[in-house]
């Protein structure tokens, strides 16, 4: 969430920098400084009638409660507490239209993040060359049929379209890349989290999914929601606690399955393992002070693309352009992996800075060890890594001639094979 104060008194700046992003029409910024007002006024009624009502309070103990004035009082006083409880109501609701008006607005972008949409992104870099091959090279759906170990029909008949199964060494293979990111992780002094699958609305709000995307994800019958991302729970572990400077940086990994709605129409190549609406992922996240949060999004970029170099596949990182950030990011690097029967690009990773968005919804702050006024922590995310599109990139760049898949080095101590036979 924007701060208010900051849209209140540098409204041109807000304005400049969501321009980059969305339309000036949909962000009500006047709305929001009239709400404001409103509030702010009502604040001033509110404290004064407070103040008048506890210095009737204490006129009336030095009245004598047999006398006519004190029973005057009594009746004043009555109706002074109508008063203050009217502009109690009219405050909460002042506060709640004010809320409303702003916690929709999508973050800021930073001053180097350009404008525009996904044909605004910019590669800043890309590894060495794409992959050869001397024979006719098959998508990732015909490899691995060919060596059985995905089932496609099978998962859908158990529980619908875009579902998958994988089986045998292939499900080994899916593991050994889970286990191999969570080694790494630990060997990055990375503490490991298994967070509940389930969520309530308030951690929802925190991590910014709701209320704006409330339909993108799964419901359950007791209104808790299947998380999307592992980060909607990591970032809520300090929600409305203080932290100790001392404390910081926190830095958290975890594994989850991901659920999905991914409702809308997409491109007609995205078949397969390309979107589910079940995957694997492990979650990297970081709470740091503001002063770190830069160079926290530089660590998390270059162990997000670690791994990829570590399954030796050719990759890219793309700065993106505002209008294709997460609402809740401030700035966003996303790895993309290729795929040699595509011939393109897909994204295995993406790292956000999303600085206070998310602390000032879920009210997580730290407090200085000088003892200054306490503010809000700096919060990142990023996938280290998902294991659905990389196994698309894995199975195509590992196929060999014969029909045969070679497992990558780092997989082997994991899977106890180094080849997936026909």
């Amino acid at each position: 969430m924007i701060d208010i104060k900051l849209i209140v008194e540098d409204t041109q700046r807000v304005k400049l920098a969501l321009l980059k992003r969305m339309k000036e029409e949909d962000m009500h910024l006047s709305d929001i400084i009239e709400a404001f007002n409103v509030k702010k006024q009502l604040q001033v009624d509110f404290e004064d009638l407070r103040a008048r009502q506890k210095s009737f309070n204490e006129l009336m103990a030095k009245t004598n409660k047999s006398t006519p004035e004190f029973k005057k009082q009594l009746e004043q006083l009555k109706g002074l507490a109508n008063e203050v409880k009217e502009v109690e109501e009219k405050l909460k609701e002042a506060d709640l239209k004010l809320t409303s008006l702003v916690e929709v607005l999508p973050n800021m972008p930073d001053e180097d993040v350009v404008a525009g949409e996904k044909e605004a992104n910019k590669v800043v870099k890309t590894s060495s060359k794409t992959p050869d091959f001397d024979f006719e090279v098959r998508d990732h759906l015909d490899v691995a049929k060919g060596v059985g170990i995905l089932d496609m029909d099978r998962a859908a008949k158990i529980a619908g379209a875009s579902f998958s199964m994988f089986i045998g060494k292939g499900a080994q293979l899916e593991w050994a890349l889970l286990n191999y990111f969570i080694g790494e992780h630990i060997k990055d002094n990375y503490t490991m989290v298994l967070p509940p699958h389930l969520l309530t609305e308030a951690s929802g709000y925190t991590a910014g999914q709701l209320p704006k995307f409330k339909e993108d994800v799964y419901w359950v019958q007791d209104g808790n929601f299947l998380l999307p991302t592992a980060e909607s729970a990591l970032a809520n572990l300090y929600r409305d606690e203080t932290l100790q400077e001392s404390e910081l940086p926190k830095k958290l990994f975890a594994y989850t399955p991901c659920y999905r709605r991914e409702a809308g129409s997409y491109r007609a190549n995205e078949r397969g393992l390309m979107r589910m609406h079940q995957f694997n992922k492990v979650e990297m996240f970081q709470y740091t002070l503001p002063q770190y949060s830069e160079a926290a999004l530089e660590e998390l970029v270059e162990k997000a693309t670690r791994l990829v170099e570590g399954l030796g596949l050719h990759y890219r990182v793309t700065q993106l352009a505002a209008g294709d950030c997460s609402a809740g990011a401030a700035k966003t690097y996303d790895v993309e992996v290729y795929l040699p029967f595509l011939k393109t690009y897909y994204e295995v990773s993406s790292i956000s800075n999303v600085r206070e968005y998310q602390s000032r919804r879920g009210n997580i702050k730290y407090k200085p060890t000088d003892g200054g006024k306490p503010g809000y922590v700096h919060m990142l995310n990023a996938s280290g890594l998902a294991t659905s599109r990389l196994m698309v990139a894995l199975l195509e760049t590992y196929q060999n001639k014969d029909g045969s898949i070679t497992v990558p080095e780092v997989l082997r101590p994991f899977t106890g094979f180094d080849k997936i036979e026909k």
